[in-house]
């Protein structure tokens, strides 16, 4: 009987030998993780995939869930069920604040100004005919917004430009391809910048700015035909040499290619005279979220993970600055220049992209 007793004990003792190891192994795991859901903008689908991004939210105890949407179209989901929404622009985020109550201060971690990409016949052609200046290394200059929405409204064709006549590729009206103003922020963002270029230097502000600037905002947008509703695809067909030869893109989808190395072709970065800077607002819309708007802004590993998908810093331009230092040939650093444009309400905002789309 002593021993059935003695050989029932080592079994139970090594029993909790083999407990204790194993909740050793699930401690060495690390603190478990909150999972937060949220509806992002596509072009930060990239970022929140990232593995090193991954780790360095979980080793914050933070899992992140995402699906993407374009940023004006986020309004219209419902948000039950979400912990954020982080669209790409102040304007859609506080529309989206107010429909869900959300009060305080925004959670504006990072921003990216908007660019034109240009294949380099194109970029050349622009900058013979007075519409672009060209830095010397030809990788980067300035779109002149004046001289070219000048030339938009008088449906100024390619071929009547000198110099573009031995580039098949260019015919057909001078344009610029952006998204759908109506759902995504890089279009309504568009519209912003022209429409206060074509106010003389005014921000639209009421019924009359509009009906004097929306008939040219109108031509912008049509000449393009079909939009898509998201940054990513448009960028994603220029680099493969599928797209009109101008693009309106963040300049973070460039960035980012740049800083892992990427082939970037024979592509000119334009930075307009006058743009407007994205800036990437999260909506909290639970505690787990406003957690990770204030981890996105204030962690030094997330910051350096954020610039090296390409986006700036808030209040962190020495970040930027020192990564993107061997690319100077493409970036525009200091955004030397370049004059920001404010955007309209977002009333008056949907009512241009509503005229300019209809």
């Amino acid at each position: 009987m002593r021993r059935i007793f003695g050989i029932v004990l080592a079994v139970l003792l090594i029993g909790g030998v083999i407990v204790a190891v194993v909740t050793g192994r699930d401690k060495d795991k690390g603190t478990a993780t909150t999972t937060v859901r949220g509806v992002i903008g596509s072009e930060k689908a990239e970022f929140f995939a990232d593995p090193d991004v991954v780790k360095a939210l979980a080793d914050k105890g933070v899992t992140v869930k995402t699906e993407t949407s374009g940023s004006w179209a986020m309004e219209n989901l419902p948000l039950k069920g979400y912990d954020f929404a982080f669209p790409s622009s102040e304007s859609p985020a506080a529309e989206l604040a107010r429909k869900a109550g959300v009060s305080g201060t925004p959670l504006r971690p990072f921003y990216s100004p908007l660019v034109v990409v240009a294949h380099r016949n194109a970029a050349g052609v622009l900058a013979d005919n007075g519409l672009a200046t060209l830095t010397a290394g030809k990788n980067t200059g300035t779109l002149k917004m004046g001289a070219y929405l000048k030339a938009a409204e008088e449906d100024r064709t390619w071929q009547q430009l000198k110099g573009s006549r031995k580039y098949s590729e260019l015919n057909g009206v001078v344009s610029i391809t952006s998204t759908d103003p109506a759902q995504s922020n890089s279009g309504a963002l568009y519209l912003a910048a022209a429409s206060y270029v074509a106010n003389d230097g005014r921000i639209v502000a009421n019924d009359a700015d509009v009906a004097r600037t929306a008939p040219l905002l109108k031509k912008l947008i049509s000449v393009q035909g079909a939009q898509q509703s998201s940054s990513d695809a448009p960028f994603r067909d220029f680099i493969s040499g599928a797209a009109n030869p101008l693009v309106l893109v963040y300049e973070s989808q460039v960035a980012s290619l740049l800083l892992q190395k990427q082939d970037v072709g024979d592509m000119v970065v334009l930075y307009p005279d006058v743009t407007v800077n994205s800036d990437h607002t999260l909506v909290p819309l639970t505690p787990e979220g406003r957690k990770l708007g204030e981890l996105l802004s204030g962690d030094k590993k997330l910051r350096e993970l954020a610039v090296r998908h390409g986006f700036r810093p808030q209040g962190a331009a020495s970040e930027f600055i020192a990564a993107t230092a061997p690319h100077t040939a493409y970036l525009n650093q200091r955004l030397t220049g370049v004059r920001q444009a404010p955007v309209p309400k977002a009333a008056v905002l949907r009512d241009l992209a509503r005229r300019a789309t209809s």
